[in-house]
């Protein structure tokens, strides 16, 4: 029987399963395979490219079930970003690393749910007073930014500070069924998962970065700022980058002062090497899930295997319950 929760019932889907909206990898195609397979996909605003951003919403016109996610300190420089996205009609709009406040009136005017990703206590303070109709808890083994917290630390944190007001979702190091039982057991109504999804057919990353993350060990993520800087993108605290470890990681480990001195050389050998797919300079977002993933399937394949094996645990645990 498929997994119901407060999550499933809110949004109206089959499986408490979300895709994490991945800048650019969480594209429209990656978004439908998502939300057609029973769960939710939840499309990436990036950093805020306008015409990307309408490319993508027209490839959802019409289509009923997903979301749109944004960095919210980056959309408050490009505000327009989300009326763009409202008139797309999403089901519901996800702000992550930043005060959601500016932006909750509009998105509940709109009808749409707000989505709220929070790091700590406080940010989830911030967010249910801003209205959030679901909060995602999101751990530090998390791909790309994210804070220090583990997610079996956050995420019973933020449930019993939420205490049943609104459905908990957990983020961060889950790329299968006994992630999702086990977050549920910790009181989560699902799981938000971006790396498992990153190596999917559907995503829109290179093949060499899907390549990367299925073939990397369980120890070949690292969590800093040498990416941002690197890109003369300088986030705020708390938050870093966790990505694949290549050359470039290891060539400015230890010397991040020096990063910044020469920021401007960098970024251009950066954006280079980003622009020629060479992934011993640029990065790879990934998370510490990736020792979990070993193949390269479609959005639908892991959607149900992952709903499959979580169902099949957790109806293991209650029959135990009864038999004992």
């Amino acid at each position: 029987m498929p997994i119901t929760t407060p999550l499933t019932q809110l949004l109206g889907i089959k499986h408490p399963i979300l895709l994490a909206p991945m800048d650019t990898i969480s594209g429209s195609r990656l978004t439908r395979a998502v939300s057609e397979a029973g769960g939710f996909g939840i499309l990436g605003g990036g950093y805020g490219d306008q015409e990307r951003l309408e490319a993508e919403t027209r490839q959802l016109s019409g289509f009923a079930s997903f979301g749109i996610g944004f960095i919210t300190w980056s959309l408050a420089k490009k505000p327009k970003l989300l009326e763009i996205a409202l008139d797309a009609n999403p089901q519901a709009i996800m702000l992550s690393f930043g005060d959601p406040a500016p932006f909750a009136a509009r998105i509940r005017a709109c009808g749409a749910r707000l989505i709220c990703q929070v790091q700590s206590e406080d940010m989830a303070k911030q967010a249910l007073d801003a209205g959030a109709d679901i909060l995602i808890a999101q751990g530090t083994e998390a791909g790309g930014h994210g804070a220090s917290r583990t997610t079996v630390d956050i995420v019973p944190a933020i449930v019993d500070l939420a205490a049943g007001r609104v459905p908990v979702v957990a983020a961060g190091g889950i790329a299968d069924g006994r992630g999702l039982a086990a977050m549920m057991m910790l009181g989560a109504s699902g799981v938000l998962i971006g790396t498992r999804f990153y190596a999917s057919v559907e995503a829109n990353g290179a093949e060499e970065a899907k390549q990367r993350i299925r073939d990397a060990d369980p120890n070949d993520t690292v969590r800093g700022v040498i990416v941002d800087w690197s890109r003369s993108l300088f986030w705020p605290a708390p938050f870093t980058a966790r990505t694949l470890v290549n050359d470039h990681i290891r060539r400015w480990t230890g010397r991040e002062i020096e990063l910044m001195q020469r920021a401007a050389e960098v970024t251009l050998q950066y954006a280079a090497a980003r622009a020629a797919g060479n992934f011993e300079v640029a990065a790879v977002f990934a998370g510490e899930a990736v020792g979990l993933i070993h193949d390269i399937p479609s959005a639908a394949e892991i959607v149900e295997r992952i709903a499959t094996e979580a169902e099949q645990l957790l109806a293991g645990r209650r029959n135990s319950s009864v038999s004992a």
